[in-house]
């Protein structure tokens, strides 16, 4: 019995070592990919660093201080914030009510579903571009129609508007990533038990108070988990504002993650581009620390 146990907890450590040896090269290439740009961020956001001269100078905390002292940057942080948590919202919100839509249709899932992805399946550059024509004042669709019914005698530039350029921003983003969230809430939908549906209609209840005292309830916890990763993925809000606006008119549309870019890519001030990243990084663990905290009472 005793050589039967010493047998098979040596058969469990060679099996554990042969476990470890086949997966080290994963582990170390994740190692590689996560910590080396982390340490290479760290040491950048502390030095003077350029493009082609990294490292030049240790600086301590100057970048930092003069980036919370940076009103273009505390701006684009507050702007970024408002974009990221209505397009989450707005998101989730619509998402839930085509995945409800889908669930409920009994012809033609198959094509509403690839419709509706349609919008997923492009790429965020060319889906910008396309806004960007739709939207043209001199000879876009978005003019000729209004001008068409008679609603506008001169062409609108909402891009050149600094109240309406944001708002369109994000209404490009939502047309994209809503069916992102809407794939994510239908899985949710299918898991839910069928026998409550069952017993609902039993009892009577009609669509509304299904979807109220029933499908909404139980579906919480997976919007919850949802408006969470779309909260973070807002908040790397890139495409829409390089092709449509570039951070204008003026900075109404400059957002954290553009101005980074601006920073490293365009004026090569690499330091001052790793603190602004590392402050956005804070920023954004603050913002989704309640939200995780939500998720949580939302599963129990």
């Amino acid at each position: 019995m005793v050589g039967q146990l010493g047998s098979r907890s040596g058969r469990a450590r060679r099996q554990a070592r042969a476990g470890w040896l086949l997966s080290s090269p994963a582990i170390l290439a994740g190692l590689v990919v996560s910590i080396y740009p982390l340490v290479y961020l760290l040491a950048a956001s502390v030095s003077k660093s350029t493009l082609g001269r990294p490292f030049q100078e240790w600086v301590g905390a100057e970048n930092f201080s003069r980036a919370i002292q940076d009103g273009i940057f505390t701006g684009s942080l507050v702007r970024s914030t408002l974009v990221a948590i209505a397009s989450a919202l707005v998101q989730v919100a619509l998402g839930l009510g085509v995945a409800v839509l889908l669930r409920d249709l009994t012809r033609g899932v198959a094509v509403v579903r690839t419709l509706i992805l349609l919008p997923l399946l492009t790429p965020p550059v060319m889906a910008a571009v396309m806004w960007k024509l739709l939207l043209d004042p001199n000879g876009g669709v978005f003019n000729a129609v209004l001008r068409g019914v008679g609603l506008i005698d001169q062409p609108l530039s909402l891009l050149g508007s600094p109240t309406w350029a944001i708002v369109t921003i994000s209404f490009a983003e939502t047309w994209q990533w809503t069916p992102f969230v809407a794939l994510l809430v239908y899985a949710g939908l299918l898991t839910l038990p069928k026998d409550v549906y069952e017993a609902a209609q039993l009892d009577g209840l009609n669509a509304w108070q299904t979807f109220r005292f029933i499908t909404l309830p139980m579906i919480t916890p997976t919007l919850a988990s949802v408006f969470l990763i779309k909260l973070i993925l807002s908040f790397k809000l890139f495409d829409p504002v390089y092709i449509l606006t570039a951070g204008g008119p003026g900075d109404s549309t400059m957002l954290s993650s553009f101005l980074i870019f601006r920073t490293a890519l365009r004026e090569f001030d690499v330091s001052y581009a790793a603190a602004m990243t590392l402050l956005l990084v804070v920023l954004i663990t603050i913002v989704t620390i309640p939200v995780m905290l939500l998720n949580k009472r939302a599963k129990w």
